[in-house]
């Protein structure tokens, strides 16, 4: 690291732009307005991102390019495969096999539909339709960071797909204890969830994890069942997304048919692969609790830091030609997740 910042000396002013941004994005999330909706500093990091290279585009010193790439690339890495401190293998084993296959079933559904939605019907960029179903699938924008280094896109594809999930995301939030509160908690038959059920649900097919920590919170005498089995069956998705990138990393290898001196050339991507293997470790349980709560606050730090650098390279002009494409893609996945994540849900709960 030392020899990298001696050799490009255009590093050192980026990376503490970016990290300026995050850290004020980090103070902004942690007020009553933002924590009482769910909002992440990674989205508001992307978003300042944003204002701001499409306010100065042209006022923005050329020395920060470098840093803000090494951001938006390196970091990135860094912090997901550290995202593994969040994740227990015991965690995944206690919720059962049915929050597993609620979890695997949705992940699988969403992410085919949302690709084949995006690249087939809508005709949309390639890399634009497998961020959206990524985030849309696994776990909002902390899934859309993951997938772009995988897919090696440009920031502002990113960006979209973000947008999409933090839209759609805000609108769970207020959605699902609606739903329960007026359908499922009082009906009876198919209709009618269970506390257990109902986090099942929520955990398997809201996007992102502070919105499903946001719903249990805003039903009334919710119990600590529902709030437990919703977090846990998301972290099961979480920890789903190393899987998801490998075969992804493969599939794209495969499609390309780039070869090596020795044969075809698999793209893996590693990071995801390091991401289990800290989960991994995370779950010996040989690290404290409060060094893994640190732990956990730098990586979030440094999670808002790519996100805010994705943000700086995002300019409005790049959105022209879309149209309404990535809107509608993720509009389907979420009609989806509502009505196919709930029979999913209820069937998967009865067998089992």
């Amino acid at each position: 690291m030392k020899q990298l910042f001696l050799n490009n000396k255009n590093y050192t002013s980026g990376i503490i732009i970016v990290a300026l941004i995050a850290l004020f994005a980090t103070l902004l999330s942690s007020t009553d307005f933002f924590a009482s909706i769910g909002i992440s500093p990674l989205v508001i990091g992307i978003v300042i991102g944003i204002v701001i290279t499409n306010t100065f585009e042209r006022k923005l010193p050329k020395s920060w390019d470098d840093g803000i790439t090494f951001s938006a690339k390196k970091i990135l890495r860094f912090a997901i495969v550290f995202y593994g401190f969040r994740i227990t293998f015991q965690e995944i084993a206690g919720v059962g096999v049915e929050g597993f296959l609620v979890s695997t079933i949705m992940l699988i559904s969403t992410f085919l539909l949302g690709s084949w939605i995006g690249i087939k019907v809508f005709k949309m960029d390639r890399d634009i339709s497998l961020l959206n179903a990524s985030g849309a699938s696994v776990c909002g924008a902390a899934a859309v960071l993951a997938t772009e280094p995988v897919l090696e896109s440009e920031g502002y594809k990113a960006a979209i797909a973000v947008s999409m999930v933090v839209l759609f995301g805000t609108i769970a939030m207020f959605l699902y204890p609606a739903l329960y509160l007026g359908i499922f908690e009082h009906a009876s038959g198919f209709l009618h969830m269970e506390p257990k059920e109902f986090g099942i649900y929520v955990g398997g097919t809201i996007h992102e994890v502070a919105q499903v920590v946001a719903v249990p919170s805003s039903i009334p005498n919710a119990s600590p069942e529902m709030t437990n089995d919703a977090v846990i069956v998301k972290m099961t998705r979480v920890m789903m997304i190393a899987p998801m990138l490998i075969v992804l990393g493969l599939w794209l290898s495969l499609k390309s048919g780039e070869k090596s001196s020795n044969g075809l050339k698999i793209a893996i991507p590693w990071f995801a692969v390091y991401f289990i293997g800290v989960a991994g470790f995370n779950s010996l349980g040989v690290v404290p609790k409060n060094i893994v709560e640190s732990i956990n606050l730098a990586d979030t730090f440094l999670l808002t830091m790519a996100m805010s650098a994705l943000g700086l390279g995002t300019k409005f002009s790049k959105f022209r030609g879309l149209g309404a494409a990535p809107l509608l893609t993720a509009l389907i996945m979420f009609v989806w997740l509502i009505v196919g994540g709930f029979i999913v849900t209820k069937v998967v709960c009865e067998v089992f």
